[in-house]
């Protein structure tokens, strides 16, 4: 029976990830057309700034988005403790309209997943010309550096969402 036991734990924390919705069907679903697949090229002044938000250079040459109008949709990730998580944001006029954690890798922490956590993200904005969250991100016990991923990448996406809308 222990045995059993202890194999159970030890496959749960050995899982690979928890896809709770693939980021296709968080784009589908955030738009009523087919909206524009666009990306973002980390150029020098860009570079900088998302560095100075993010704490660190953001992967890659480019950040993929999607917009239709003024909304705008962004599929990001963020090491939580260990492994990678994926987060959708839908922003419209600055504004965010959604936060939903799309994969999840991290054996701790899951429960950012959940509404009573990711409901805290709508509405949100940038403060005035700052990169600061117009809005506290209250905590969950246990879960402290995926909360503080998941707000880092808030403020990535509304200042990317910014940036694109000044284009």
């Amino acid at each position: 029976m222990f045995l059993l036991l202890g194999f159970s734990l030890c496959a749960h924390s050995l899982r690979a990830e928890d896809v709770y919705l693939e980021p296709e069907a968080f784009i589908e679903r955030s738009f009523e057309g087919e909206p524009e697949k666009k990306a973002l090229w980390q150029k020098d002044d860009l570079k900088e700034e998302i560095q100075r938000i993010f704490g660190r250079k953001y992967p890659g040459l480019r950040i993929r988005y999607w917009r239709e109008g003024n909304r705008t949709a962004w599929i990001l990730e963020e090491i939580g403790k260990l492994k990678p998580i994926t987060t959708g944001f839908l922003i419209e006029d600055g504004v965010m309209l959604e936060m939903q954690v799309l994969i999840y890798r991290e054996s701790h922490g899951w429960e950012v997943r959940y509404p009573f956590f990711s409901d805290q993200f709508k509405g949100l904005t940038l403060e005035g010309d700052t990169d600061e969250l117009s809005k506290h991100i209250d905590g969950i016990s246990g879960a402290t550096l995926s909360v503080n991923a998941l707000s880092r990448l808030a403020r990535l996406a509304l200042y990317l969402d910014k940036e694109v809308r000044a284009q």
